[in-house]
């Protein structure tokens, strides 16, 4: 049996030995090619993603929406908010396209190497702040229901005049955190997906890379 693993053993080396070997002017090259294509379609997909929230915001905003946020005391906060958002989307979307430039014109692989690591931290970034604004925007539209609508003013009332007020307020941020937390982990693994894929190339060529620097 052991002569079997030697003889096999030998062989694959001498198989081995046949293969042409790349040189690292040639991996890097190629490295680089892909790194670059994978920043790209990134900075794509968060145009693309943009354009759609932006539509559907725009879609959405009509004139009874504006009365119905006016009516709950929050359009000043939720304008504010729209603000604050698509200005550090941009911002986000810039970095993109810096990060894509840098990986396509950088000259090294020690330098290719950091370019990636930035991209990677960049988009980690890009998700926790899309999650942060989904939260507060949970938390501000469910105040303005809660306390302006007739609707949640009805049910305020009615828990209050019960004597179940405490309960009520325990249930309900509860039942808010739940929804929140099952929304925001949807949220989360749309991100996974979409960019997960694309960031695990990245590590390839990032640990492809750290091999050849050995």
């Amino acid at each position: 049996m052991l002569d079997e693993l030697e003889l096999l053993k030998k062989d694959w080396q001498k198989r081995e030995a046949s293969l042409p070997k790349l040189s690292y002017e040639e991996i890097y090259p190629m490295i680089k090619k892909k790194s670059s294509s994978i920043v790209k379609w990134i900075f794509y997909i968060s145009i693309i993603e943009f354009i759609f929230w932006a539509g559907v915001n725009i879609i959405f905003s009509g004139p009874e929406t504006m009365e119905e946020l006016k009516a709950m005391h929050i359009y000043k906060v939720v304008m504010a908010l729209n603000v604050i958002n698509y200005v550090i989307i941009f911002y986000f979307i810039y970095k993109f396209y810096t990060n894509y430039r840098k990986i396509s014109f950088t000259d090294s692989s020690k330098n290719l190497m950091k370019a990636i690591l930035k991209v990677k931290r960049t988009v980690t970034q890009y998700v926790w702040f899309n999650l942060i604004i989904f939260t507060i925007s949970a938390i501000i539209y469910s105040y303005g229901v809660l306390l302006y609508t007739p609707e949640g003013q009805e049910i305020v009332t009615t828990a209050s005049q019960d004597g179940k007020s405490v309960a009520f307020w325990a249930l309900i941020i509860i039942t808010s955190i739940a929804i929140t937390g099952i929304v925001l982990f949807v949220i989360w693994l749309f991100y996974k997906l979409l960019y997960g894929i694309l960031l695990k190339s990245l590590r390839k060529n990032y640990n492809e890379l750290k091999r050849l620097e050995v």
